[in-house]
């Protein structure tokens, strides 16, 4: 198992040769920003996740694997914070870093589901799947999706709401529209209609758009 300053060095040879397609020795070591940059990268070297010939970095099978599960956990925190936690970017990034060496795989795919398994992170990269998005993808519709893709008749859980109005926050607050409460999707047209226990209530496309459900 990989400590989280290998896993950093990982991560970055990964996006290096994602943008460049070579990643060079001397300017990695520059790049890692760590006292001990280079005996880290000799550790990764001795335990096979690592190899250098001519001075050109490349990632082992071994150290492939493990870069791309920090790099889907990395990327996967970024669409969390930023989609469902409103989080500003230089925080995003930095609380992206954290995550990626605590989450396990369990959580990793319990968020990669909560978010309806995005392709790419908030800037554009793409996101390693994980079998829960092959999963998915055998599956006619997502897991979770927007309130505005249900079905009339779908049941299903609220999961998250995101919106940066916080007056339509308050308002679906006070309907009691919030994360895990079941709702039974009535009509589409002319506006959506949602029952929610004995009570039916009617809301415009923006507001379905902002709220995001798990099919039950």
């Amino acid at each position: 198992m990989t400590e989280p300053s290998q896993e950093e060095i990982l991560e970055l040879i990964w996006t290096i040769e994602e943008d460049r397609g070579t990643v060079e020795k001397d300017p990695l070591i520059k790049k890692i920003h760590l006292p001990t940059s280079e005996q880290i990268l000799n550790s990764l070297i001795h335990e096979n996740y690592v190899t250098i010939t001519d001075n050109k970095v490349a990632l082992t099978k071994k150290g492939r694997a493990d870069a791309r599960l920090v790099i889907r956990r990395h990327r996967l925190a970024e669409r969390l914070l930023n989609d469902v936690l409103d989080v500003k970017e230089d925080a995003m990034n930095s609380s992206a870093c954290k995550f990626e060496h605590i989450l396990d795989e369990e959580v990793t795919a319990s968020i990669c589901t909560l978010l309806g398994h995005p392709v790419t992170c908030p800037h554009g990269k793409a996101i390693p799947p994980g079998e829960c998005c092959e999963k998915a993808n055998k599956e006619i519709r997502p897991v979770v999706m927007p309130l505005s893709e249900m079905r009339s008749g779908d049941t299903a859980k609220v999961s998250y709401i995101v919106t940066k109005y916080h007056e339509r926050l308050d308002r679906l607050s006070s309907m009691g529209l919030l994360p895990g409460v079941q709702i039974r999707l009535h009509q589409r047209q002319p506006t959506y209609v949602i029952q929610m226990g004995e009570t039916q209530i009617a809301i415009d496309g923006a507001i379905a758009r902002d709220i995001y459900v798990r099919l039950v």
